[in-house]
């Protein structure tokens, strides 16, 4: 089973021609590539799995993923995306 988590991208930069983001989950703040997602860029949020962004997400709907993460125990007691 793949598990993606729902972040939100505060920076971005070019390193090596890919482009990389700092994507923050609760408090946590980790890398993932952003190639798989041309059209996000910092304030948007995404799902990333295994530090690859695998798609855009709106507000709304990584709050609700983080809630049915966070009920099912996944994230242990991490804090949901500001």
């Amino acid at each position: 089973m793949c598990l993606a988590i729902p972040g939100k991208i505060v920076a971005e930069e070019l390193r090596n021609g890919l482009r990389i983001g700092r994507v923050q989950f609760g408090g946590t703040v980790r890398e993932a590539s952003l190639d798989y997602v041309p059209e996000a860029g910092v304030d948007d949020y995404v799902m990333v799995h295994v530090g690859f962004a695998i798609s855009k997400v709106d507000a709304e709907e990584a709050e609700r993923t983080y809630d049915l993460l966070e009920q099912m125990g996944a994230l242990e007691g991490k804090e949901p995306p500001a």
